[in-house]
């Protein structure tokens, strides 16, 4: 069975949170991005590498909430199941052109509204998750941003 990582990219609004969706190559399903790593890279570098490539994000990774979810791909001989451990991550910057720009859509919604985007069990399982730790996700991601608001006040 074939393993991956991806994100779950997501921004904060108060106390509300939005999901960041992406088509898929294939069908133009709302999919969360997702990749290989490459030989001998960090679950870390490969999801901020997939999160810009597919979505055109960079952010901050919570490693310390990994999800690892079965999700049905289409493969050369019909369906097939691939793991996949995926990490939320605080969106910081949203780029106009990216990697895969020209091949994908993206689409925000928020939280509440997250499974009405995708149909796919797969996803709404991840989805769930997500939700489940939503307000352990609020706090480190407010931590981390704090974290680094402090840091950039340092160097200026």
């Amino acid at each position: 069975m074939d393993h991956k990582v991806g994100v779950i990219p997501f921004d904060i609004k108060g106390d509300r949170i939005a999901i960041l969706f992406v088509t898929s190559q294939g069908r133009g399903r709302w999919i969360l991005p997702k990749g290989d790593l490459k030989p001998g890279e960090s679950h870390k570098k490969g999801c901020k590498r997939e999160a810009f490539e597919e979505a055109g994000v960079k952010g901050v990774l919570l490693e310390d909430f990994p999800m690892t979810n079965l999700i049905t791909k289409s493969g050369g001989e019909g369906m097939i199941d691939v793991a996949v451990t995926y990490y939320p991550m605080f969106v910081e910057k949203q780029h106009d052109k990216w990697p895969e720009s020209g091949k994908r859509q993206r689409h925000w919604a928020i939280l509440e509204d997250a499974p009405k985007v995708t149909d796919r069990q797969d996803f709404l399982s991840v989805i769930s998750q997500f939700a489940a730790l939503k307000p352990l996700i609020l706090e480190r991601s407010k931590q981390k941003i704090e974290k680094r608001q402090a840091k950039r006040k340092r160097v200026q």
